[in-house]
């Protein structure tokens, strides 16, 4: 059962390891393709945040995020195989900031081709973030430890 509890989380973590490690060696200068891709949908939030709050949301630089978003994946993912809920946490919340972000499909009308391509990967987003949370769920069901009950001795004399 450990064996296949470890392989099961190196499976999934790898997912986010090498999607890490993708994005780390893209990054360079200008901070890669991921970048490229955040500012027009940062530029979208914070437009939208700006007129419901009424207040000007001072913008936020893409190179961080991206950053940011390596960081949690990175440790996030090499955590997770090891078993500590720390990891599961950080990739909980690189799921639950990037993947609204990222995977924007309420700006588009279900007649256009990219709303159910970027539904879908929402979805997964959704469902990693439910293995996650399962995870956690099945973490804190087991005692950190066994107390052994001590044999009574046997009384002499």
């Amino acid at each position: 059962m450990g064996f296949f509890s470890f392989l099961g989380r190196v499976l999934f973590a790898s997912l986010f390891i090498l999607s890490a490690w993708q994005m780390f060696n893209e990054f360079g200068e200008d901070g890669g393709p991921a970048v490229k891709e955040l500012i027009p949908k940062l530029a979208i939030v914070n437009k939208h945040l700006s007129s419901k709050l009424g207040v000007v949301i001072p913008d936020i630089d893409p190179r961080n995020l991206v950053a940011g978003m390596i960081v949690l994946k990175g440790l996030g993912g090499f955590l997770f195989v090891f078993g500590t809920p720390f990891g599961a946490y950080l990739l909980l919340l690189h799921l639950a900031v990037s993947s609204p972000l990222l995977y924007d499909f309420y700006n588009y009308g279900r007649d256009q081709s990219e709303y159910f391509i970027l539904l879908n990967e929402f979805l997964q987003s959704v469902a990693l973030f439910g293995a996650l949370l399962f995870f956690i769920g099945m973490k804190n069901l087991i005692p950190k430890r066994q107390i052994k009950k001590k044999a009574p001795k046997a009384k002499v004399g």
